[in-house]
């Protein structure tokens, strides 16, 4: 770990852990962890810790080789992307705050500044940086808090239609994206967490295997007190979309945001927000098997059932 001098251009006091999940993920984890030095630049006290959930390819072993220095923490079992961060979570100090990073993101130069710079406003409990496409566009990673509107806007006028009219769960406003602001949530590719919200907020839920674990997480910070925050000063690269063409990950996408709504609303609202998706899926179901599993899952998965995906 660098020294723990506190540098006075960082304009924050606090130590910042960067935690990255793997699982089979040697494909795309270099260009993560070649871009640290520079998307770290401006920071004097890091560290880095690769939390591996049993991965049968080089993971391990490249994170253990590359230069910057890695703490790697191997789980023995494929725990999901929640369990992972809890186990790194639990080795850091309590004074530290935490940027959770994808394996398949790339940090821009100044990213971690900008995120940790925010985080020294006691009244921001996460920030979100900009997270732009392969190509340099800006993603959409922004999003509104799942509600029926959401769910039946997106199902009947399609999700690029209802976030450009604003009543989606995408968020498609270019001022938010441009000058930054605060959100319900964004997507969890890159997220900067503060060590007052750590020790408020408590663990990540295990529950939520993969998906809709941030969902929870930005909403209990919420809850809180605490605000959520997009940083457009910051930015990060994300190579993401699998789920788009697998369709375990289809489907379990689509149960854990029926999981998550039935937390927070009636049962009958429930029923409502499930046939939103239904509906909606059976009107895209010849558009791709990622359609056919979310409305399989919608249809009839049991919620509150997961399993390790072991593709």
């Amino acid at each position: 770990m660098p020294s723990s001098t506190v540098a006075a251009r960082s304009g924050h006091s606090h130590p910042i852990a960067l935690v990255v999940v793997t699982y089979n993920s040697a494909a795309v984890l270099p260009g993560l962890l070649d871009s640290l030095e520079t998307g770290l630049e401006g920071i004097d006290r890091y560290e880095i810790i690769v939390v591996d959930n049993a991965s049968r390819d080089t993971s391990v072993a490249l994170a253990r080789a590359h230069p910057i220095g890695i703490k790697v923490i191997e789980t023995g079992r494929n725990a999901g992307y929640a369990a992972g961060i809890n186990a790194a979570i639990a080795t850091i100090a309590p004074d530290t705050d935490v940027l959770v990073l994808n394996p398949d993101v790339r940090l821009q130069p100044g990213c971690v500044l900008a995120l940790s710079r925010r985080l020294s406003d006691t009244s921001i409990g996460m920030v979100a940086p900009k997270v732009l496409n392969e190509d340099g566009t800006i993603a959409h990673s922004l999003r509104r808090e799942p509600s029926l509107l959401t769910i039946w806007s997106d199902a009947l006028l399609g999700t690029k239609l209802a976030a450009k009219l604003g009543v989606g769960e995408i968020v498609a406003s270019s001022d938010l994206y441009q000058s930054g602001g605060v959100v319900d949530w964004a997507t969890g590719a890159a997220l900067a967490i503060s060590s007052g919200a750590r020790q408020t907020v408590g663990d990540w839920d295990e529950t939520f295997f993969l998906y809709s674990e941030e969902v929870d997480y930005m909403e209990r910070v919420r809850k809180a007190g605490m605000g959520v925050v997009y940083e457009a000063r910051a930015s990060a690269v994300h190579f993401g979309g699998e789920y788009h063409e697998n369709t375990y990950l289809s489907g379990l996408m689509t149960s854990n945001r029926i999981r998550y709504f039935r937390r927070h609303h009636s049962a009958f609202a429930t029923v409502l927000f499930r046939l939103g998706i239904i509906v909606g899926e059976t009107m895209r179901i010849t558009l791709g098997p990622g359609h056919r599993a979310a409305l399989y899952a919608a249809l009839f998965s049991a919620a509150g059932s997961q399993t390790a995906p072991t593709v």
